[in-house]
């Protein structure tokens, strides 16, 4: 058994294959983590199936079915002419849009859901739809049937009825669409257009909206115009485009978008389901201010870090001050470094993440030192274990704050760890250690 104390290589092997082993609780936990944060998503979606889903606003669109005469042969009967209805799709030259957002934070059980209540008024107008273009003949053109259409994403959203004023004359909307060409859920409303190209058309509508986490909208005008406000502090600005201007401050945000025709990929008016629009959506997402999942994944990443150079640390405290530790207490003072993991994700669901951080790191610290002074009986290794550990867990927590520059800070310290390793270890001869066992000084 005294040869085994002394030997370097099963020291070595020891600390490789205890390692090796704790790596095991160190993905198990990772594996908790998505586990926990899936049970959000499934709490967020539990809510936003009752409150309202995201919502993306498509819309005005005029549509007007049209009859067009297609031939139609098959191997009994001769070649005969059938009648097909298709429609002509019409999008307006200026589209404002314009309101309010008014965010509520949730809970189910220990997790907050963001939903909101808003208030849109859209308005606009439809200059010269020039049907001439599209080369039917009026008479198939059934004007009477045409509608206008307005794409939302969840009619469980919709507050209070919807009229439609269309030329100073009012129209109630009705739920569903006419059409699946252009949107697949929505509301529309008979409208009276005429075949003269120079007639225009101005249109408005107020929409009071139920949704959760995101409100969206398509630029379907040749010019949109978007202005929403909001209490929320912590909006993300998303989509296929940016405000042109915003403002964000502890009492809200506002944002503006100024969107043309000749930034998206579709046209003014089109046939039937040619050009796709959801592309080109942008808009908003509430976040709420700290995902604690996302940055206990962070921080375990380095787990792998933690118990190398702890047991780095202890390894040169037994070659440089003649003294054994049993692979049992490397085993012991390594699962204290895991349980630092499941401390800091069991108590990150229930207070903020910084405050559930320190308490995790100074309770792992305090266990840690307590078990480190009572088998070494040295305050001054104690004292530069629990430094040594400070630090480390200092680094991971400035770190996961500085998410942009999470891979610059966190290279710069490995190496910087990684050339004190190589200064502590540069006068130590590796072909005559041998660790004393304080019983056989005695």
């Amino acid at each position: 058994m005294s040869s085994l104390k002394s030997n370097l290589y099963f020291k070595i092997g020891s600390i490789i294959i205890i390692i090796i082993l704790l790596l095991i609780p160190t993905v198990s936990i990772q594996n908790l983590i998505t586990e926990r944060e899936t049970t959000q998503e499934e709490a967020i979606t539990e809510v936003s199936s009752k409150w309202g889903e995201e919502q993306t606003i498509s819309g005005p669109i005029i549509t007007i079915p049209y009859y067009k005469f297609v031939k139609e042969q098959n191997n009994i009967e001769a070649e005969r002419i059938i009648k097909v209805k298709d429609y002509i799709h019409i999008l307006p030259n200026q589209l404002n849009i314009k309101g309010e957002i008014l965010p509520e934070q949730r809970n189910r059980g220990i997790y907050e859901i963001v939903v909101y209540n808003s208030k849109l008024e859209l308005s606009g107008s439809f200059d010269n739809l020039q049907l001439s273009n599209f080369d039917i003949d009026k008479a198939n053109l059934l004007l009477d049937e045409a509608h206008i259409t307005c794409g939302i994403d969840d009619l469980r959203g919709i507050e209070q009825q919807i009229k439609l004023t269309w030329n100073n004359k009012e129209y109630s909307f009705n739920p569903g669409v006419i059409s699946n060409d252009v949107v697949k859920s929505g509301i529309n409303a008979p409208i009276q257009v005429t075949v003269d190209d120079s007639m225009k058309y101005d249109f408005s509508f107020n929409i009071n909206l139920k949704g959760s986490q995101k409100l969206y909208f398509t630029p379907l005008g040749k010019t949109t115009d978007v202005n929403i406000r909001s209490s929320w502090k912590n909006p993300s600005f998303n989509g296929s485009f940016l405000p042109d201007s915003r403002t964000t401050s502890d009492t809200g945000f506002s944002a503006n978008w100024n969107i043309l025709h000749l930034n998206r990929n579709f046209p003014q008016a089109w046939l039937n389901s040619e050009y796709s629009i959801s592309p080109s959506a942008f808009g908003i997402d509430l976040l709420l201010p700290v995902d604690s999942y996302q940055k206990s994944y962070r921080s375990i990443k380095y787990a792998i870090l933690f118990i190398v150079f702890t047991f780095l640390t202890f390894f040169f405290i037994e070659i440089l001050n003649k003294i054994f530790i049993h692979p049992i207490q490397y085993i012991l003072v390594g699962i204290a470094l895991i349980v630092f993991y499941t401390l800091l994700l069991s108590i990150s669901e229930h207070v903020k993440f910084n405050f559930s951080f320190i308490i995790s790191a100074l309770s792992t610290l305090l266990l840690i030192a307590g078990y480190i002074k009572a088998i070494l009986k040295s305050n001054k290794l104690t004292y530069l274990i629990s430094s040594i550990l400070v630090i480390l867990y200092s680094f991971i927590f400035v770190i996961i704050q500085l998410q942009d520059y999470s891979l610059l800070i966190g290279s710069i310290g490995i190496f910087i760890i990684l050339g004190l390793v190589m200064y502590f270890s540069r006068q130590i001869d590796w072909y005559n250690i041998v660790p004393k066992d304080k019983n056989e000084e005695a």
